[in-house]
């Protein structure tokens, strides 16, 4: 890399209240980030000019040149090394990954190197990366474009693991990602790439990996994270008509989860529904059901139930419906929780 990577264009960042997508928060995070911090470099395939499948990098290249957003080749595994060799040089690299399913030709790289670096170096080693990931069902797309496969990495020792829900979730998570020091999978609901949401500019997000109360209730907690947040308050709403408080707790955090503010609900409220669009045999929502039972044991009165995908590969996009979580799964499995 050349003394170029240094020269980062100024401009004065934005201030107030704006509305806007998902998608377009985290380009904004993304600018942000690029514009207070010359190490920070984006790469991935087709993010220059086209700015991304979603456009989520739309017109980064032209606002910070090329050699700081770099289009790269078909190939998970080089980009993905090309990152850690970058960190180790001072670069913020951050990765994108098309699709879910195109993380696996990189996933060596992810749990063999990127992972386990700094423990190998005794902590002397930083590796700065963050790779964001577009996951997640609800845009009727074919194999390999709808997945949701962060079990693999939350279960991988050394990575970091955050899914913003709202778009002021992902401006804010997307610039606390790329400054921390450890490696970072950014997992992105892409079915929330476009419904508009309320962006506060200057109020940040609170630490990356809090867990958050969205919605107070009092008769059963239900928890996701991602797509599955707005779900879930859907849900809420609908059972509150017929007189149901329900709590909603989006996650936000994958790994670490920050288990206080779930396990106080569950303390509060006596049930908890989990609720992800993955497959639910050793999920997170798994490690979520056993972790507060043991710790909230006695003040659970009913058995923490799950609401997930099937265990089969995803199926085509016209069955997709029947295959993911929605509102009636949801219900259905709060009435379950309240007739214990």
């Amino acid at each position: 890399m050349t003394d170029t990577m240094n020269q980062a264009p100024t401009a004065a960042p934005a201030t107030g209240i704006q509305t806007m997508t998902m998608a377009k928060a985290l380009n904004q995070g993304l600018a942000a980030a690029m514009s207070a911090d010359p190490k920070v470099m984006l790469m991935g395939e087709d993010i220059g000019p086209l700015g991304g499948v979603f456009r989520v990098t739309e017109n980064l290249q032209k606002q910070f040149g090329a050699h700081r957003v770099l289009d790269t080749p078909l190939a998970e595994s080089g980009i993905i090394g090309t990152a850690i060799g970058l960190a180790m040089r001072g670069y913020r690299p951050v990765v994108e990954i098309q699709f879910d399913g195109f993380i696996f030709p990189g996933f060596d790289q992810i749990t063999t190197q990127l992972a386990k670096l700094t423990a190998r170096h005794e902590g002397s080693l930083r590796m700065p990366v963050v790779i964001r990931v577009p996951y997640g069902g609800h845009i009727g797309a074919v194999e390999h474009h709808q997945e949701s496969p962060e079990a693999y990495f939350a279960h991988t020792a050394g990575l970091r693991l955050v899914s913003p829900a709202t778009p002021h979730d992902a401006y804010w998570m997307i610039q606390q990602a790329i400054a921390s020091d450890d490696p970072v999978m950014f997992f992105e609901p892409k079915s929330r790439y476009w419904p508009k949401g309320e962006v506060d500019l200057d109020s940040p997000a609170g630490p990356l990996h809090a867990t958050r109360v969205v919605r107070p209730g009092t008769d059963v907690t239900v928890v996701g994270h991602g797509a599955m947040v707005s779900m879930l308050l859907d849900a809420a709403a609908l059972a509150a008509e017929e007189g149901t408080s329900i709590e909603v707790v989006d996650l936000r955090s994958l790994s670490p989860i920050d288990y206080a503010p779930l396990v106080d609900s569950v303390r509060r409220t006596g049930r908890l529904v989990v609720a992800q669009e993955a497959p639910g045999s050793t999920s997170v929502g798994s490690e979520i059901a056993a972790t507060v039972t043991e710790a909230a044991f006695y003040s659970l009165e009913a058995p923490v139930l799950r609401v997930s995908g099937f265990d089969t590969p995803f199926p085509p996009a016209k069955l997709e419906g029947a295959y993911l979580p929605d509102v009636d799964r949801i219900l259905d499995a709060v009435d379950r929780a309240l007739a214990y």
